[in-house]
């Protein structure tokens, strides 16, 4: 039988949601693996809304479960609906959004705080042994919950190509082991059945990051 993965995003644009390559890539090789993706977002208000063009907060508001919907094309379920059993593993795409509104992690870095309903699937999966794999910003998540988990989000050293190498070392601060890696690359902490790849946390081709994150999701279903 196919296997299941749940797939949580977390709005719709970097800048503010989930990052659209991010996620268009996850369920592409999720679909090409032969594996069936259902796809969750929490039903609330984004953190804010931004202008793509302008790159600046625009005055509207929006929901994240109702933005995710435009990348799952209108299939997608409330996470708080979200049912473990029969699942076989979860992956979380990045952007911004996961940091926003999955998370206060933009706000507040290392001291922030998870989203009750994000924090409850991610130790329900982790208490079942089922894989999750998370690109870009989304490893911050694992560390803030995870104490001494193994994750990569690129380098910790900033430079052009990783301009926001800094991530590393807040979560190193929280106890978790980095692991530097290039985009094309994953890290597997075997123990915690985590399954890591720094995406657009690279200034990188976009082929590259998209190959990056099909090594992610193979080895999800690797250890499904």
């Amino acid at each position: 039988m196919a296997k299941r993965v749940a797939v949580v995003l977390a709005g719709c644009g970097v800048f503010d949601g989930s990052e659209i390559h991010e996620a268009s890539a996850v369920l592409v090789h999720l679909s090409r693996e032969g594996a069936q993706a259902e796809v969750y977002a929490p039903n609330i208000p984004q953190m804010h809304v931004v202008d793509h063009v302008k790159g600046q907060p625009a005055p509207e508001q929006r929901n994240v479960l109702v933005e995710s919907a435009r990348i799952a094309r209108g299939n997608i379920k409330d996470l708080a609906e979200l049912d473990i059993t029969g699942l076989d593993a979860l992956i979380i795409p990045g952007g911004f959004g996961v940091a926003k509104n999955l998370s206060t992690w933009a706000t507040q870095g290392k001291n922030c705080s998870v989203s009750k309903e994000v924090e409850d699937v991610l130790r329900a999966f982790h208490a079942a042994h089922k894989p999750i794999g998370l690109c870009c910003i989304s490893p911050v998540l694992a560390a803030k919950i995870f104490p001494g988990c193994e994750v990569t989000v690129g380098h910790d050293t900033e430079c052009e190509q990783w301009p926001y190498a800094k991530t590393a070392e807040a979560m190193k601060e929280l106890g978790c082991r980095h692991v530097n890696s290039q985009v094309t690359e994953v890290h597997v902490d075997t123990r915690n059945r985590l399954v890591t790849t720094s995406a657009f946390m690279c200034n990188a081709l976009i082929h590259d990051i998209h190959d990056g994150i099909g090594k992610m999701v193979r080895e999800v279903l690797r250890l499904a």
